[in-house]
């Protein structure tokens, strides 16, 4: 893969961190360093591990990871969508689906960066022998990964207020959950 090419990969995986952070945004409505610097940093992290997982177990397990990767996204971004709106409906007081929660950060960075798994078994079929070769693949998809999670922050928390003025976020956001689920499970199936 060619220097532009990595990028466009890495501009792909970090879209789902891109609206997943647009949507804590939102629900956080205000700026809170130290959670969407975590949270950005989670999702750079797993995008960059999650490739080099998948590189590692490619003879073996390569079969297994690209037949059911999708349907694991699925689920995990099917069951954080559906707690999302089922929290919108209860009365503020009970609701506990929280983007500041160090689990609830670590499930959105592991549902998103499930598709990155693939790229990396892609990777090892392309040549991509050592680690060294890797090297900047993956720094390119966890640096584009972060920054696109902190634009997402950005930009859910400046327009989130007059979006939450219109409609419940948590709502909003599990609906956008669920359906990162289905066109991650789709794209896979439509393979």
């Amino acid at each position: 893969m060619s220097g532009f090419d990595i990028l466009l990969v890495a501009v792909a995986l970090a879209m789902d961190c891109f609206a997943v952070s647009m949507v804590s945004g939102v629900v956080i409505k205000r700026w809170e360093t130290g959670v969407i610097v975590r949270l950005s940093v989670l999702f750079g992290l797993f995008q960059a591990l999650m490739p080099l997982l998948g590189w590692m177990c490619t003879a073996s397990m390569a079969h297994w990871v690209g037949a059911y990767d999708h349907w694991v996204a699925f689920a995990l971004l099917l069951f954080l969508g559906l707690k999302m709106i089922r929290e919108s409906l209860l009365p503020e007081e009970r609701q506990t689906f929280d983007p500041r929660r160090l689990a609830t950060q670590l499930m959105l960075a592991v549902a998103t960066s499930i598709d990155a798994l693939a790229v990396g078994i892609s990777m090892a079929v392309m040549g991509y022998d050592t680690l060294h070769s890797l090297l900047w693949p993956l720094t390119a998809i966890g640096l584009c990964s972060l920054l696109f999670g902190l634009m997402g922050h950005l930009l859910g928390i400046r327009f989130g207020r007059a979006i939450a003025r219109a409609l419940k976020p948590e709502l909003a956001g599990g609906v956008i959950l669920i359906i990162i689920g289905i066109k991650v499970l789709t794209s896979h199936l439509l393979e």
